[in-house]
């Protein structure tokens, strides 16, 4: 795996997210408390949007009658037909045992990191040209 430089940390607030393409792969990035994730964006069911689905908790029962809930912002339900995913590890709430959409490992570096390297980003040679700027491709 090679790293790639996909958002500077100021676009993903705290309980935001935003959809990227990295290597052809649409993967979802999720901002939890300041802490970010990344989830293939399709429901391993029927490859819904994962990117579009509601964050939500979990609710834990210990006994009948009794229940809390945890984790707010941490269960990612999917959006054509319920399906809950843990965005930390992409564990699935349906069938935890056999199903799991997969998970990225995201990080947040310095820019100054970031500029020397070895993170992947896609660079066009740019030149000035009088008064107009030119792209090369």
């Amino acid at each position: 795996m090679s790293w790639h430089v996909v958002a500077p940390v100021s676009e993903i607030p705290p309980g935001g997210r935003k959809l990227v393409t990295v290597r052809g792969r649409p993967i979802a990035v999720f901002n939890i408390g300041g802490e970010f994730f990344g989830l293939l964006n399709r429901c391993p069911h029927q490859g819904g949007a994962l990117c579009e689905g509601v964050l939500t908790g979990l609710v834990e029962s210990p006994e009948p009658g009794r229940y809390s809930y945890t984790r707010k912002g941490e269960i990612l339900r999917c959006p054509w037909h319920g399906w809950e995913f843990d965005v930390r590890t992409g564990q699935s709430y349906c069938d935890p045992e056999k199903i799991r959409t997969r998970a990225y490992p995201v990080e947040v570096e310095p820019g100054k990191s970031v500029v020397e390297g070895p993170y992947v980003a896609e660079t066009l040679a740019v030149k000035v040209e009088e008064d107009y700027v030119v792209v090369d491709v």
